[in-house]
């Protein structure tokens, strides 16, 4: 899990991941610099707490680096999983069909415009074989390693592993969902938010760095 300033919602994702740590499931935090409280809390909740250089792409390879599971799952410090996730990724894998996958998502926050961006990018993700970070990407421990783990960039890398896994296989698009703070589109208005998100991808797709869109982004 990738923290940066999450302080103030850390100890209620911490604590939904409880129950699979107690039956034996791995939690890495790994901090990017924050400035507030964050690993204060992180460390109540998990003896696995690492610093590492500031950027989501960066510290999730950080944490894939000490794991020592054979299936990554990284999720966003504002997502919850469903309570039987660890059993649906272990059934999705285990057949060899797949090597990596992620969750249907569904969005919680004000706009009455979050059931239908929910439910885009379930549809985008499942007729394009791309996932966003968003859905709770897994894969096992050799998919990761095949592809170089995630790129070094600070915007798309959810984008670009996704494209550099279709190389390892197709990838298992659970219907189960994880739920996922809007407040993105709360702070910044779900419409504008929404123009924004596709521009970016429709510029990514383009040939534009992710390093001008991260600016852009910002």
């Amino acid at each position: 899990m990738p923290v940066y300033n999450e302080a103030a919602g850390l100890a209620s994702t911490l604590q939904a991941l409880a129950s699979f740590v107690a039956c034996g499931t791995e939690l890495i935090v790994v901090d990017g610099g924050s400035l507030d409280t964050t690993l204060a809390v992180a460390n109540k909740f998990t003896a696995r707490v690492i610093s590492s250089a500031s950027g989501r792409a960066a510290q999730m390879n950080a944490g894939a680096a000490i794991a020592t599971g054979d299936v990554f799952l990284f999720l966003h410090a504002d997502t919850f999983l469903p309570t039987n996730s660890d059993a649906l990724v272990a059934a999705a894998l285990a057949d060899g069909r797949f090597q990596w996958g992620r969750f249907d998502v569904r969005i919680s926050g004000q706009s009455k415009l979050l059931p239908m961006v929910s439910a885009l990018m379930n549809w985008r993700s499942r007729y394009s074989f791309i996932a966003t970070g968003d859905q709770a990407m897994f894969m096992t421990r050799s998919a990761f390693a095949a592809v170089g783990g995630f790129p070094d960039q600070p915007l798309m890398e959810d984008i670009e592993i996704s494209k550099r896994l279709l190389s390892v296989s197709r990838p298992a698009c659970l219907r189960a969902q994880v739920l996922t703070s809007g407040r993105r589109w709360d702070s910044r208005g779900a419409w504008p938010t929404i123009w924004l998100m596709w521009r970016l991808r429709l510029a990514y797709w383009r040939g534009v760095p992710a390093q001008c869109l991260a600016q852009l982004y910002r």
